[in-house]
């Protein structure tokens, strides 16, 4: 099936371990994108360095700098307008974005659990993981998502499940969610880059591959 260079714009608010995955699997040409730019809630963080490194344009928003939401997520989809972005990814980015028309379906976030278990506002990183602790779970995950106007909430193009173990520590919890997250995402956007994901309502359709048809 033919694949589109989607131009990503990327999102961050911290470490960029996230970004990091991405550039990597662009560079090996495991994934069908490139970067366009790099958009950090904060200054300075420590996530910028791959961008950086990679060359890739950065810019810096922060909610501060806004009197509203609205100035500040307008401020944000200019950007990824002008720089031609197909698709906006959410990567370790923690600030509420009003999502406009014209990127419905456009921009995707990943969540360290499986939705609609342990989401929601508020609910991000270790406290996912903690909440998993102490609920007792036995498998949690990661979701894949295309964002709406609601905490984790939109449509789900996939998950990937991970067992929880006896012995397990937010930590090493963590960890292994996060092996599962640098599977699923770049999973995600190959298929968008193959046009095999089609939108209806709720429901996210994957067209089968051509060899998986064959067989």
């Amino acid at each position: 099936m033919a694949k589109h260079i989607l131009k990503l714009a990327v999102l961050i608010s911290g470490t960029g371990r996230s970004l990091r995955n991405l550039i990597r699997r662009i560079n090996d040409k495991e994934l069908s994108a490139e970067i366009a730019v790099v958009i950090s809630s904060v200054a300075n963080i420590s996530g910028l360095q791959y961008a950086e490194e990679d060359s890739i344009p950065i810019e810096i928003v922060e909610r501060s700098q806004f009197g509203s939401l609205q100035e500040f997520s307008d401020a944000n989809f200019d950007i990824c307008r002008t720089a031609g972005a197909d698709y906006v990814i959410l990567a370790g980015y923690l600030r509420y974005l009003n999502i406009p028309k014209d990127f419905e379906n456009r921009v995707l976030n990943i969540h360290p659990s499986l939705i609609p278990a342990f989401c929601g506002k508020g609910m991000y990183g270790d406290r996912v993981h903690a909440k998993v602790l102490e609920y007792g779970a036995k498998i949690t995950g990661c979701t894949v998502h295309f964002v709406d106007q609601e905490y984790d909430n939109g449509p789900i193009i996939l998950q990937k499940a991970v067992e929880v173990y006896d012995r397990d520590t937010t930590q090493s919890l963590n960890d292994r969610v996060f092996a599962a997250e640098c599977e699923a995402y770049p999973e995600a956007i190959e298929l968008l880059a193959e046009k095999r994901i089609t939108v209806k309502g709720r429901t996210v359709k994957i067209t089968p591959a051509k060899s998986e048809i064959d067989f």
